[in-house]
């Protein structure tokens, strides 16, 4: 099972909103003859690629899957009917689906057509892998990724607004990296002005994320890279239905602009997760700036966590960190990452967590 997982992980950034899930097929002796993943949305399921593999020397053996193998007709038929017609006896899955279309049916499928049927072999890890699929599934939202870059004295900029750059080549590279497998990179209107980022992924990959600016006030510049760039890869900016025609400039040059209702914060960052849901997006990226990131955090909206440290000091009272927004009153109230880890990334050091709320355990 745990070979069926990393086999799964190669389809990340390629297969969402499906699942990544990973298959191996075993012989009668227990021998290892086919393995397979799902490797784009679409495509065929892990199962039938191990299936495949395995031909003949299924008959028998054991299929050892990660996720439930599905029992209804989609955009490729049933995995169940190719286990069946493969003559295995026994299937090994880390954890029920909970696709509405599947929950269950699939194990119930292949029992009553006499397969011996087991369910929860790694589930924790399971469900890890795919958190982002069953927060999606569980809750109609996406996977909230956020990222910022800041110096050992916590700061995102110099006092004068400078930025660039913060984080060394071998950082910045690990952010493309993210880029390519999120379907949104997100900032706020002061990121738009101040630095007049692409947001697109550098080399570009199988996923082209769309660039979201949130703005309650709805004052954008009339000239920058996104607005110059909507018609070529998606930009997409969520503003109050009183500021929406500020923005009619950006429509005609092709940016699709969303109204939502105003908070008292100005807009919500639920209110634009459950839109970026209802369009099935599995990952996003919040990149910044300060009022954007804060938001996400009094809102408890953030599930995964990238910071880049680097080893540099700019002071300055009026240096901006990365982190804005009301916060907490009390250090007990901290949120405090749950599964962090440290690695070296070049010169700086990259920091990966989870909110405390998002680890996914078995059920």
């Amino acid at each position: 099972m745990k070979h069926a997982l990393a086999l799964a992980e190669r389809g990340r950034g390629a297969v969402e909103p499906n699942p990544m899930v990973g298959a191996v097929v075993l012989d009668a002796a227990g021998n290892l003859v086919g393995e397979g993943w799902h490797q784009k949305f679409g495509g065929p399921h892990a199962e039938v690629f191990a299936l495949q593999a395995a031909g003949e020397r299924a008959r028998g053996g054991t299929v050892i899957v990660t996720l439930e193998p599905c029992c209804h007709h989609g955009k490729t038929p049933p995995c169940t009917d190719a286990v069946l017609r493969s003559g295995a006896k026994r299937v090994v899955a880390a954890m029920a689906d909970p696709f509405p279309k599947v929950a269950g049916g699939g194990v119930k499928l292949l029992r009553d057509a006499g397969v011996e049927v087991e369910v929860g072999v790694c589930e924790t890890e399971a469900r890890r892998l795919n958190a982002p699929y069953l927060k999606l599934l569980g809750t109609g939202r996406p996977w909230v990724h956020l990222k910022w870059a800041m110096t050992l004295d916590g700061k995102i900029a110099t006092r004068t607004g400078d930025s660039k750059w913060i984080s060394g080549e071998e950082s910045r590279a690990k952010v493309h990296q993210l880029r390519r497998r999120v379907d949104a990179v997100l900032v706020g209107r002061g990121t738009v002005v101040a630095d007049d980022p692409l947001l697109t992924a550098r080399p570009a990959g199988l996923r082209t994320a769309a660039r979201v600016v949130v703005t309650a006030s709805g004052d954008l510049p009339e000239r920058c890279q996104l607005r110059a760039t909507a018609r070529e890869v998606p930009v997409i900016v969520y503003t109050t239905a009183a500021n929406a025609e500020k923005l009619t400039g950006w429509r005609a040059d092709g940016a699709e602009v969303v109204p939502l209702p105003a908070s008292d914060t100005g807009l919500s960052p639920n209110a634009v997760l459950a839109d970026l849901g209802a369009r099935r997006f599995t990952n996003v990226l919040v990149e910044g700036g300060a009022g954007l990131l804060g938001a996400f955090l009094d809102a408890n909206a953030g599930d995964e966590f990238h910071v880049f440290i680097a080893p540099k000091f700019v002071g300055g009272d009026k240096a901006m960190s990365p982190v804005g927004g009301r916060g907490v009153e009390l250090m007990r109230d901290a949120l405090e990452l749950a599964e962090c880890v440290t690695e070296a990334c070049g010169g700086d050091v990259y920091l990966h967590g989870f909110s405390p709320g998002a680890v996914i355990s078995a059920t």
